[in-house]
């Protein structure tokens, strides 16, 4: 027999989650689209839970038009993230993203996948730093990697290396692994340069101090100087490195909407945001992904 301190929590968490279908159910109302939340990491498998939990929404509602994505992650892997964006062009016509809290990284390409991307004061995105398994199962910084072994380099050149380091960078540095490095970093600026493009991009027809015609050409540079500035380790110094819509619009020229200028999405949207984070917390989720009636976590 079962008694009530063990059904409790059950029931406990059963209301959690009805209210979690109810915030969320609110934040659909106020973007008029279909919402999803996912917080944490952005790791192999992920992908696999957002494409079942997108399908089953979109086949009980083949009218999937316009979603818009609650993010909060401090990044991952770009491979996951491709597909994920590949799940979601499948099913929506128009990808919205907003970020209550933070995207960096993997987070932050996410993001600029989207048509928009709503923020407040308080929100973060952050420099692209691809994530990826050495030969060894780490996870590394691939920037962080090239910019050791560039900085080496440039010292044993201008012959101000110790011998400890030139030991280093003969051992340290395995050359497959530094061409993989590179090419994970140019698949960031790649697939940004695609996306920015074909959806961010896509209504920006004249540009806005002279009023010229913006040709494709001028997207494509415009996005490829987007993705470099975001790898560029100089400029940003490190990961976590939040980016504010402000630093985002004058510093990138990329357009953020402002949710806390809207009361009705601004009070959705930290309601939510809110009751999530404690019910993880709670939970010793480390990430979920949630569309009304189904939540789902992981990690």
């Amino acid at each position: 027999m079962t008694t009530a301190s063990e059904v409790s929590p059950v029931r406990a968490n059963e209301f959690i989650e009805q209210e979690l279908n109810a915030r969320l159910s609110k934040i659909e109302n106020a973007f008029s689209a279909d919402a999803l939340g996912l917080c944490g990491p952005l790791l192999d498998g992920v992908d696999d839970i957002l494409r079942t939990v997108v399908e089953r929404r979109c086949t009980a509602n083949p009218h999937c038009t316009k979603l818009v994505v609650m993010l909060t992650t401090e990044g991952g892997y770009l491979e996951p993230v491709q597909r994920m964006v590949a799940v979601l062009r499948q099913h929506y016509q128009i990808v919205d993203f907003v970020i209550p809290n933070h995207a960096y990284s993997a987070g932050t390409v996410f993001a600029l996948s989207g048509d928009a991307i709503y923020m407040d004061y308080y929100s973060r995105l952050g420099p692209i730093d691809p994530q990826i398994k050495s030969s060894q199962g780490r996870t590394v910084s691939a920037l962080g990697y090239i910019e050791k072994y560039n900085d080496l380099i440039e010292r044993a050149t201008n012959g101000d290396i110790t011998p400890a380091e030139i030991q280093l960078l003969i051992t340290g540095f395995d050359q497959a692994e530094l061409y993989s490095y590179e090419q994970a970093r140019d698949s960031s600026v790649a697939a940004l340069e695609e996306w920015l493009v074909k959806y961010k991009f896509k209504n920006w027809d004249q540009t806005e101090t002279r009023g010229l015609q913006v040709t494709d050409e001028m997207k494509k540079e415009r996005a490829k100087k987007i993705g470099y500035d975001l790898n560029d380790t100089e400029r940003w110094h490190s990961h976590g490195y939040g980016l504010s819509m402000d630093v985002l619009k004058s510093d990138l020229d990329v357009f953020i909407d402002d949710f806390g200028k809207d009361q009705k999405k601004s009070s959705a949207i930290k309601a939510y945001h809110e009751l999530l984070s404690d019910y993880m917390e709670k939970r010793r989720a480390g990430g979920v992904i949630h569309v009304v009636g189904d939540y789902r976590s992981y990690v």
